[in-house]
C-alpha cells in the first residue's frame, strides 16, 4: 500500500510539473539563459553527485537530490522541483535496483530529447533482485566513474582533455581511498562481524571479513520489512556468542528491532560502529566520508584485536 501511495504521489508531481512547464511556454518573458558549456547533471543521491562533480569540475552543474542526513533514502518521495530538475538535465545518474525508482519514473515522464541516463545497476550488469548499495563496492565505484567519464565526453567532446585530467585525478584519489580498505583486508581478514542490514555486504566481501548476520534479516531491514522470526533469534545468538567483534549499524534506517540488536551487541561486548547511506556530513566529498567510515571500522577491529 505504501508503494502505491508513493507511485500516486510521483504521478501527481509529474503532472504538476507538466502543467507548470506548459504554462511557462505561454509567458512573454524570454527563458533564462543557460551556459551551454556547463553540463546540467542530476544525481539521484549525493554519493554519485559528489563523484560526478569532481569528474566534471567547472564544466558541470550538479544537483544531488537525496542528501538529508536525517532521512532514510529508501523512503524518499520526489517533488515538483525534482521533476523539473530531471526534465532539464542533460545527464541523469540513478542508482537503480529499486533504490530510487522515483527518479526512473521522472525520467520516463519527462522524456527529454537527447538526455543521457546513467543507471548504475545497468552499467554494472547486476541482475534484478540484487543488493542496491553499489557505492560500498570499490570495484563498482570504479566502473561507474568510468561510465560517468564516458558520458561527459559524449555530451561535451570539446572538453575531452579536461575530463581526462579530472578522471586521472579522481582515480588517484580513489586509489588512495581503497588502499585503506585493502589495509583492513590485510590485517583483519576472516574476523567475524555483523551488520543490521545489507548495506555492509559489499565492503565485507571486499575486505574478506566474515559477515555472519542472517541474510534474511539484513535484506528485510534494508527493504523496510519485518525479518523472519528465526533470523531474529539466530542474530541475537550470534551477538551474544562472544565470537562477533563488530556490529555495523546503519544510522539512517533505525527501527525498534535494529535498536534492539544494537543494545544486545553493546551488552555483549561487541563494538558498534555507525555507517550511513548518504554522504555525512553532506558538504564533504565521497572520499572524505568513506575514509571516515573505513577508519572507524579499522579502529574498531584493531581495538577488539588488541583487547583479546
Amino acid at each position: 500500500m505504501q508503494k502505491i501511495f508513493k507511485a500516486v504521489a510521483i504521478a501527481l508531481v509529474v503532472a504538476l510539473v507538466a502543467a507548470v512547464v506548459g504554462y511557462a511556454a505561454f509567458e512573454s518573458s524570454p527563458p533564462a539563459k543557460v551556459d551551454s558549456s556547463v553540463i546540467q547533471v542530476v544525481a539521484a543521491e549525493n554519493f554519485w553527485g559528489s563523484l560526478v562533480s569532481q569528474l566534471g569540475g567547472s564544466h558541470v552543474s550538479v544537483t544531488s537530490v537525496v542528501s538529508d542526513p536525517n532521512a532514510d533514502p529508501h523512503e524518499y518521495e520526489a517533488n515538483a522541483s525534482d521533476a523539473r530538475a530531471v526534465a532539464d538535465a542533460q545527464l541523469v545518474i540513478e542508482n537503480g535496483e529499486g533504490y530510487d525508482s522515483w527518479c526512473s519514473q521522472l525520467v520516463s515522464a519527462s522524456d527529454t530529447p537527447g538526455q543521457v541516463v546513467l543507471n548504475v545497476q545497468n552499467t554494472l550488469g547486476v541482475p534484478p533482485g540484487g543488493n542496491p548499495h553499489f557505492w560500498y563496492n570499490p570495484n563498482y565505484v570504479n566502473t561507474t566513474v568510468h561510465q560517468m567519464y564516458s558520458d561527459l565526453v559524449a555530451i561535451s567532446p570539446d572538453n575531452t582533455q579536461y575530463f581526462e585530467q579530472q578522471y586521472a585525478t579522481l582515480n588517484a584519489s580513489l586509489g588512495t581511498l581503497y588502499g585503506e580498505a585493502a589495509a583492513i583486508k590485510a590485517h583483519f581478514a576472516g574476523t567475524e562481524v555483523a551488520s543490521t542490514e545489507s548495506i555492509f555486504v559489499y565492503l565485507a566481501n571486499f575486505t574478506n571479513l566474515d559477515l555472519v548476520s542472517p541474510p534474511a534479516f539484513m535484506d528485510a531491514v534494508a527493504e523496510g520489512n519485518d525479518p523472519p522470526a528465526q533470523s531474529v533469534v539466530v542474530f541475537e545468538q550470534q551477538l551474544e556468542s562472544g565470537n562477533v567483534s563488530v556490529l555495523v549499524y546503519n544510522a539512517q534506517t533505525v527501527t525498534p528491532l535494529t535498536s534492539q540488536m544494537k543494545s544486545i551487541a553493546q551488552s555483549s561486548n561487541v563494538t558498534v560502529i555507525a555507517v550511513t547511506e548518504t554522504i555525512q556530513p553532506p558538504n564533504v566529498s565521497f572520499q572524505v566520508w568513506m575514509e571516515s567510515e573505513f577508519l572507524g571500522l579499522y579502529n574498531a577491529l584493531n581495538a577488539k584485536t588488541l583487547g583479546q
